[in-house]
Order: structure tokens, then sequence, then C-alpha cells
């Protein structure tokens, strides 16, 4: 039995290629399979039908390290809070 089933979201995968619909099968803390459908059911369903399912996103590109230099950091946001 699997803990989770995200069923009938769009899997965008990160491979480049086309959004497909698609079962994310979960077991733990770890994809167990991606399928069109997956029969068996699980502890836990979300319908997804309509969303995107997609592995996290992390964005790489920050100008945050400026910060790190200047002695009171804090005045530097000041103006933004």
């Amino acid at each position: 039995m699997y803990d989770l089933i995200i069923r009938g979201g769009t899997v965008i995968d990160g491979t480049g290629r086309a959004g497909f619909t698609a079962d994310v099968a979960v077991r733990g803390d770890k994809i167990a399979d991606i399928a069109p459908s997956i029969p068996q059911k699980s502890k836990k369903e979300i319908d997804a039908k309509g969303l995107v399912v997609s592995p996290g996103f992390v964005d790489i590109h920050s100008h945050a390290d400026f910060a790190l230099h200047h002695k009171n950091h804090g005045d530097i946001l000041k103006p933004l809070v």
C-alpha cells in the first residue's frame, strides 16, 4: 500500500519534456511510481485534476548576500519594511 497517491495532475518532471497527466504514488519519503493510472489504494489521496504536480523549485539567483558585508544590514532593509 502507498502512503499517498496524487491523482490526475499534470506532471512536470523537470526533464524539459511536455507535461503529462498521471498519478504519482509515494511510499515513505520517496516517489514509488508514476503512471497514467495507479489502481491501488493509499492511506491518503489528493485529487490534482487541473493542477500541476512537480518537484520543488529553488531560486538560486539572489542578491541577498550584499547584506553580509554591511555592519548594520537591518538598516538596508528599512525602506522596504
